[in-house]
C-alpha cells in the first residue's frame, strides 16, 4: 500500500477509532478506575447540556422563519424580480422499483405548484436493473404528463458500469450527463438553469420553485450556493411506527438547527443547486452513498471554499420508511439511519482534499472538519454515555470507591443535568404538533393524542437503537474497510 493510501486509510479509521476507544475505555475503566469515568461523564454531560441549550434558540428561530415563509406569496415576489423570465428549472427524479402512484403524486404536486410548469424540465431517471417495470411506468407517466411540462425526459441508467456503485449518485451522474446535450440544444445558459435533485416521493410546498427562483435571483453569486429546504417526513406519518416518527422528527429539528447557522452546513436529501456548478464539478460522484452531502463538498473543494448553503424555510415532504409489518419497518428505519450515518465517508474525502488545497482558507477547512468529526463522534457516543455507560461505574465499581463524596453525589448531579437537557425534548414535542399533517379520518382522535405526545417517551430507546447503534455500525464498517452499498428505503403510498 502506498503512503497516500495509508494516509487515506488512517483518515477512514480515525472516526471509528475515536468511538470505540471511548466505548471500550468507558467499560474497562468503570471496573478499575471508576472515578475517571465519573469525571469524564460529568464533563460530557455538561458539554451535552451546553450543546442542547446552544441549539434550542437556532431551532426556534428556524421554526418562526418556517411559519413566516410558508405563508408568503413567493410567486408574486419572484415575478417582480429582475431576471425571472430567463430562469428554468431542471428536476431530477431518480427511481428504482417505486410504485407508479408514488411518482404520480410527486408529478402532480409539481403541476399544482404556483410556479408555471412550462418553465420546468422533468427527468425521470430509471435503472436498467428494473428496466421492464420502469419502461411501463415511464410510458404511462409520459403519456399523462409529457405535454404539461416544458420538457419531460426519461433516462435509463445502465447496470454494472465501471468505477461506480449502484445507487442514487451513479444514476444522477448518468442522467445529468445524458441530459446536458439536450440543454445545449435548447440554448439555455447553464447559469440560468436551477437543478433540483429530489427523492422520487418528494412532495413540494406550492411555492417551492417560486421561493427558489426569488432566492437565486437575489442572493450574491447564486451559482456558488446550494439551496436547502426543510425536510419533513409527513406523507405517511400517521401510519408509521412511533419510533419511526420520533426519528424523523429528530432529523427535521437537526435540519432546523443547521439552517439557522448555515456556515459549515452541508446539503441533505432533496435540495437544489445551479447547473453551472454541476458542470464545473463533473456532476455527482458515481462511487459513493452520500451523494446529497458529497455534491456540496465537491463544489466547496472545486471553488476553494467559496461555496455555501442558502436556507429555504419551506418544506419538502417525503415518505417515512414503510414496509410490511411493524418490525420490518423498524429494520428499514435502522438501515436508513445507517445509510445517513455513512456520511462519515465524507470525512476522509474532505480531509485529503483540504490538505491538497493551499488556497482554501484555514478557517473553512477547520470548520467543516471539526463539525463532521465532532458530529459523527457525538452521534455514536452521546446516547450510549448518557443512558447506559454513564451509569455503569455506579453498578460495577469496587466497594472502596463508593465512599467517595463525588461517587455518592454524581448520580444526583447527572439527574439534574439530564432534566435540564430534557427542555430540548419538551420544545421538540411542542413544535412537532405544529408540523403534523392533517389527521386522516381513519385515525381516531385518541390515537392522534398518543401519536403526538406519548411517542416522545420512546426517545431514550430511539436515541440508542436508531441513533447511536447505526452510527457505530457505519463508522465501524468504514474503519474496517467494509463498504456500505446503497439501499433504497422502502416506501408505501397510503391512500385514504
Amino acid at each position: 500500500m502506498t503512503e497516500k493510501s495509508w494516509k487515506f486509510r488512517a483518515l477512514e479509521i480515525l472516526p471509528g477509532a475515536l468511538v470505540w476507544t471511548t466505548l471500550i475505555a468507558s467499560v474497562v475503566l468503570s471496573f478499575i478506575r471508576p472515578l475517571w469515568v465519573v469525571y469524564f461523564v460529568i464533563v460530557f454531560d455538561l458539554y451535552w447540556l451546553f450543546r442542547v441549550t446552544y441549539f434550542i434558540p437556532f431551532i426556534i428561530a428556524s421554526w418562526f422563519r418556517f411559519r413566516r415563509d410558508s405563508r408568503k406569496n413567493w410567486q408574486a415576489a419572484a415575478e417582480t424580480t429582475s431576471g425571472y423570465d430567463r430562469v428554468r428549472h431542471l428536476i431530477f427524479l431518480p427511481t428504482y422499483k417505486e410504485e407508479i402512484g408514488v411518482i404520480r403524486g410527486t408529478l402532480q404536486t409539481l403541476l399544482a405548484s404556483a410556479y408555471p410548469a412550462d418553465r420546468m424540465m422533468v427527468v425521470l431517471a430509471g435503472e436498467e436493473r428494473d428496466a421492464e417495470r420502469f419502461a411501463a411506468v415511464a410510458s404511462a407517466l409520459e403519456n399523462e404528463f409529457g405535454q404539461k411540462f416544458f420538457r419531460f425526459w426519461t433516462t435509463l441508467h445502465p447496470k454494472d458500469l465501471p468505477e461506480e456503485i449502484p445507487g442514487k449518485g451513479s444514476n444522477l451522474n448518468y442522467s445529468g450527463r445524458t441530459i446536458l446535450p439536450k440543454i445545449d440544444e435548447l440554448g439555455i445558459p447553464y447559469a440560468d438553469v436551477i437543478v433540483s435533485s429530489f427523492d422520487v416521493d418528494t412532495i413540494i410546498h406550492p411555492h417551492y420553485f417560486s421561493c427558489l427562483t426569488r432566492l437565486y435571483l437575489t442572493v450574491p453569486h447564486p451559482t456558488r450556493a446550494s439551496y436547502q429546504p426543510v425536510a419533513l417526513y409527513n406523507n405517511n406519518l400517521w401510519e408509521s411506527p412511533a419510533a419511526v416518527r420520533v426519528a424523523m422528527y429528530g432529523t427535521t429539528f437537526w435540519l432546523f438547527g443547521e439552517l439557522s447557522r448555515p456556515e459549515g452546513a452541508m446539503t441533505f436529501s432533496s435540495h437544489s443547486m445551479s447547473l453551472q456548478m454541476l458542470v464545473d464539478v463533473g456532476f455527482w460522484q458515481k462511487d459513493i452513498v452520500s451523494e446529497d452531502s458529497r455534491i456540496f463538498l465537491q463544489a466547496l473543494i472545486a471553488y476553494h471554499g467559496e461555496y455555501r448553503v442558502v436556507p429555504m424555510y419551506l418544506p419538502v415532504s417525503m415518505d417515512t420508511v414503510m414496509t410490511g409489518n411493524y418490525w420490518q419497518a423498524l429494520v428499514a428505519l435502522y438501515k436508513q439511519i445507517r445509510r445517513w450515518a455513512w456520511g462519515v465517508e465524507n470525512f476522509p474525502f474532505m480531509a485529503r482534499a483540504f490538505m491538497r488545497d493551499p488556497s482554501m482558507p484555514f478557517g473553512v477547512k477547520f470548520s467543516f472538519l471539526w463539525k463532521q468529526l465532532e458530529g459523527m463522534y457525538t452521534w455514536a457516543t452521546a446516547p450510549m454515555l448518557i443512558f447506559i455507560l454513564g451509569r455503569l461505574p455506579f453498578w460495577v465499581a469496587p466497594e472502596r470507591f463508593r465512599e467517595f463524596a463525588i461517587f455518592q453525589n454524581t448520580p444526583f448531579t447527572l439527574q439534574w443535568l439530564m432534566r435540564l437537557a430534557m427542555v430540548g425534548v419538551f420544545i421538540s414535542a411542542a413544535l412537532s404538533l405544529t408540523l403534523l399533517p392533517r389527521r386522516p379520518s381513519h385515525v381516531p382522535v385518541h390515537r392522534a393524542f398518543i401519536v403526538t405526545l406519548l411517542q416522545w417517551l420512546l426517545l431514550p430507546i430511539t436515541f440508542v437503537l436508531f441513533g447511536a447503534v447505526p452510527a457505530i455500525d457505519a463508522q465501524t464498517r468504514l474503519m474496517l474497510g467494509k463498504r456500505l452499498g446503497f439501499n433504497v428505503s422502502p416506501k408505501r403510498k397510503i391512500v385514504e
